[in-house]
């Protein structure tokens, strides 16, 4: 009876490589054909259609706001049944919606495809991804598991950019959707599909998992504080990824400084994922997060009186590169240190929703303000974000504590039945 009740050993060296290769690959994908691809196609779809590149690029506004209104309910499945059958279900959404948008004859056509995009985004790209990494491995393995995932897929999505655009001027963008489109169906559903544990699987392994209610976790200040450090993260990048190009053309810059600069956002990202490995054997994910943040902070604080100086330029910018890079891997992790297995994907959904409007949104304050301004109020954001980590560090997260199959009874109050 008792090995009855036991979860069944997902758990393997080969499984969890498996998983990782899996989401490395359906995630590089999945970014290529639903968001990298839009700059690259972005001129001749605007002229085919006959609208302003403004008009197309709403498109990705569109994405983003429907998985923002997707997520809680997307977290909800997934606690309770795992990732195998809605990931694979969120592949074939996004490869119908990357073919309707390669047959769209008028931007209202567009935009409906990136409706099903952005269901498709949130379904079966990192976000699921994490949240079934943090139930299917162990503690010790969860933060490698995520930091390669995100190491394979970004390198891979940054490394097709040549590929992409010989496709694009070889085959058209209408063709080069539909080659999206099948490499989707033929890759990434049969991944999800076959790789992922079953249902039953997520079920047992979540029964032996402590974890926090989501109403508990969301009456908790730990929440709050995690929720303002990595909406404020997201805010302070996204306007300055947008701005940062026509700011340095503005202070004097040559168009060839200007463009390639904010490669050191890129590198960073890399090599602060390289780092965080070695980091997090010394500190914690939460004090490294911190640390990241507040060097983000600075660095925007600092951009504006870097002036012409291509080397301090260059180190400001690359700050916010390592915020970015670590910011991505941090946050599922601190959330399972916080708030535990058994609702992981539901909280870590309501986080993700405000994460997305200020996405969606700091861009155009951004834009609004304008010059210098907009370096200084994305530096003082990040620095809040910063500062709202601080009271974490001073405190052990559930899943820190305990892994095992039976909760630790000191957060047993905060054990809450799967399904």
């Amino acid at each position: 009876m008792i090995a009855q009740l036991r979860p069944r050993p997902w758990r393997t060296p080969g499984s969890r490589q498996l998983l990782v290769a899996a989401f490395s690959l359906t995630s590089m994908i999945g970014f290529i054909a639903m968001i990298q691809i839009l700059p690259v196609v972005l001129d001749p779809m605007a002229d085919e259609l006959g609208v302003s590149r403004t008009a197309v690029a709403g498109a990705s506004t569109v994405s983003t706001l429907v998985g923002a209104a997707a997520a809680f309910p997307v977290g909800v499945a997934l606690d309770r049944h795992g990732g195998r059958a809605l990931m694979t279900a969120g592949s074939v959404i996004g490869a119908v919606g990357v073919l309707l948008w390669s047959h769209a004859a008028s931007l209202t056509v567009v935009y409906g495809a990136f409706v099903l995009i952005g269901m498709s985004i949130v379904m079966s790209t990192y976000e699921a991804a994490f949240a079934v990494i943090v139930v299917a491995t162990s503690v010790e393995h969860r933060d490698r598991s995520i930091l390669a995932v995100t190491m394979i897929a970004g390198l891979g999505t940054y490394a097709v950019y040549p590929l992409m655009g010989w496709l694009n001027a070889t085959l058209g963008w209408r063709s080069t959707l539909i080659v999206l489109a099948a490499v989707m169906l033929s890759v990434s559903v049969p991944a999800h599909l076959f790789a992922l544990p079953s249902g039953d699987d997520h079920r047992a392994r979540v029964q032996h998992r402590p974890g926090s209610s989501v109403g508990a976790a969301v009456r908790s200040t730990d929440f709050w504080l995690v929720l303002v450090a990595f909406v404020a993260q997201a805010a302070s990048v996204s306007a300055f990824l947008l701005l940062v190009v026509t700011y340095l053309r503005d202070v004097g810059h040559s168009e060839a400084v200007a463009t390639s600069i904010p490669i050191a956002i890129g590198v960073l990202q890399v090599l602060s994922r390289l780092m965080i490995s070695a980091f997090v054997r010394v500190l914690s994910m939460t004090v490294a997060s911190a640390i990241a943040f507040a060097i983000q902070g600075a660095g925007l604080l600092l951009l504006p009186l870097a002036g012409l100086s291509i080397p301090l330029t260059l180190l400001c910018v690359a700050a916010v590169g390592l915020g970015q890079g670590i910011g991505v891997i941090a946050r599922p992790s601190i959330v399972a240190d916080s708030f535990g297995i058994a609702r992981f994907a539901s909280v870590l959904a309501i986080i993700s929703v405000p994460i997305a409007l200020a996405r969606a949104s700091s861009p155009l304050v951004g834009a609004w303000l304008g010059d210098w301004r907009f370096l200084v109020v994305s530096g003082a954001i990040a620095l809040i974000g910063a500062g709202a980590l601080l009271p974490l560090t001073r405190r052990p997260g559930p899943s820190r504590r305990t892994d095992s199959t039976s909760p630790d009874p000191t957060v047993r109050e905060r054990t809450v039945p799967a399904g």
